[in-house]
């Protein structure tokens, strides 16, 4: 089978409760939500078998952990991709999902991030109702919408913006947010802060 891979790359995890860990991101092309804030140039795409991107990921024997994500890595990480990656390279393998899709067994942590609340992101419901934490890119929205979710941990991430003051106001509400309800904790985009990828 071949996956639509946007970028294999080596760095810092950024984000959430893995920062400032060595990890390898395998970004997928290729989504089921639309969100307006996006990062990632869905029309840009590599095929490549399981066998190539685990070739890649042995090129930085540094990492401890495997990133999926993209898009939404959910659309092509099948039990058997999984089951390859886990076998072929030692590392545990996390996702960064919107949760629109059940998920491979075989994922080590999951990172959920619901998108409903965004244009464009509420096009396919979130089914997903567990999960090792709740990232949740905030601009305002009700809280009391992901109380149904069970995760070890809540994060709450500003939503950046290119405007410089949208990306302060952002910042600041978040802080707020956390301040002001119970069980959650602030979650910044490291990377962006230390220039890194």
């Amino acid at each position: 089978m071949m996956y639509p891979i946007n970028e294999i790359f080596y760095s810092l995890q950024g984000e959430g409760y893995h920062t400032g860990t060595p990890a390898v991101f395998v970004r997928f092309s290729g989504c089921n939500l639309h969100c307006a804030f996006c990062d990632t140039d869905h029309r840009e795409s590599k095929p490549m078998t399981s066998s190539e991107i685990i070739d890649d990921i042995a090129q930085y024997p540094n990492a401890q952990l495997i990133v999926l994500t993209g898009g939404e890595p959910s659309l092509f990480a099948d039990d058997e991709f999984v089951h390859a990656l886990k076998t072929k390279t030692g590392l545990p393998v996390t996702i960064e999902t919107n949760g629109t899709r059940v998920l491979s067994e075989g994922i080590d942590w999951v990172t959920l991030s619901p998108k409903e609340a965004f244009e464009g992101g509420g096009v396919v419901p979130c089914v997903l109702t567990r999960c090792d934490e709740l990232k949740v890119v905030y601009c305002g929205q009700d809280l009391a919408q992901y109380d149904h979710i069970e995760a070890k941990h809540r994060f709450l991430q500003p939503c950046y913006s290119d405007d410089p003051l949208q990306c302060q106001a952002n910042m600041a509400a978040c802080v707020q947010a956390v301040l002001n309800h119970k069980g959650w904790r602030l979650s910044l985009q490291t990377h962006r802060i230390l220039g890194i990828r």
